[in-house]
């Protein structure tokens, strides 16, 4: 498949304390995440190109997201330095070992301003896919009709379009993301969704069944994540299924998009459906064993270390 990624929405700088709540924290670690700069980065990892549309301010978290974004060979050459708004925030802290808060600060952000003037149509045009999630719908009306409008923009071009469900729910309630992400969802050829999230696209149901309400709402491939149950996948009438790579789990924001970012860096590099999976389920197991939501992307080289006895390499 020629030409890389493109993808859009907002990134935000991020403020991670692993000792508890902010109040009691000495230090914090500072970095960035963002669901579709998270695919980006992790199919730039393996070797695709991939670009990334969104609006930061002009502020020291924005300079933050840009640098990241850009120290992994992302290219960024839409992204809009917003004079008149911040850029949003992301607080998570970890109230016992396993359970993870965050919180958002990002009403009225940058990002939240994605507008359908700050689109590219050429280089949507000239993606090799377009990726999309159920999140950027949920920051505003003008974030919202960007994102249907670069979807039409890449039909129009025969660009395939890639949505990845990801509902949020301190976002936008049910009532309100159900209409916008099933119509979504019928503009896609590659849909993904968590067996948790198909409820919201009119399903019910479990395996099998779900991949049928899926296919019907119009995609040619079709994503069932099940987390550490692995995945299952319906590409063209032909089933797949794939298991989850044993890890032990540290972190398991991101690990959707590290799925993502798999499957769709294999299907533009044309691997097989059942490659595709393979290292969809790689990357999710990459991104869950360490912390930060994209840190841990795997390279093409880091895919083989699953599979590899030992745990010191020498």
């Amino acid at each position: 498949m020629s030409g890389g990624l493109f993808t859009l929405g907002e990134t935000m700088a991020v403020f991670t304390t692993p000792s508890g709540r902010l109040r009691h924290a000495a230090t914090v670690n500072v970095g960035m995440a963002g669901a579709e700069s998270n695919v980006a980065i992790g199919v730039r990892r393996l070797g695709g190109q991939a670009s990334w549309q969104g609006r930061v301010g002009a502020d020291e978290p924005g300079a933050l997201v840009l640098s990241k974004i850009r120290g992994e060979d992302v290219e960024t050459g839409t992204v809009v330095t917003d004079e008149a708004a911040r850029t949003g925030l992301m607080l998570k802290d970890y109230r016992t070992a396993d359970v993870m808060r965050v919180t958002y600060y990002r009403e009225h952000s940058a990002g939240s301003r994605l507008c359908e003037a700050d689109l590219d149509a050429e280089r949507i045009a000239a993606a090799g896919v377009l990726h999309l999630t159920g999140i950027t719908p949920a920051l505003s009306g003008s974030a919202r009709a960007a994102v249907f409008t670069a979807a039409e923009i890449a039909r129009s071009a025969g660009v395939p379009v890639s949505f990845d469900v990801n509902y949020r729910a301190a976002l936008w309630p049910a009532e309100l993301a159900t209409p916008v992400l099933t119509d979504l969802a019928g503009r896609a050829d590659v849909l993904f969704a968590g067996d948790d999230e198909t409820a919201l696209l009119g399903m019910d149901g479990s395996g099998a069944g779900l991949l049928d309400g899926m296919r019907a709402l119009g995609p040619a491939q079709v994503v069932l994540k099940l987390g550490a149950r692995g995945a299952l996948a319906d590409v063209g009438g032909a089933r797949h299924e794939v298991p989850a790579f044993e890890v032990r789990a540290v972190d398991a924001v991101g690990a959707g998009d590290a799925f993502v970012a798999g499957y769709l860096a294999e299907l533009l590099a044309g691997a097989p459906p059942a490659e595709r999976l393979r290292t969809a389920a790689a990357c999710g197991a990459f991104a869950v064993s360490v912390l930060g939501d994209w840190e841990g992307l795997p390279t093409r080289e880091d895919l083989g270390l699953l599979t590899k006895g030992g745990t010191v390499l020498r």
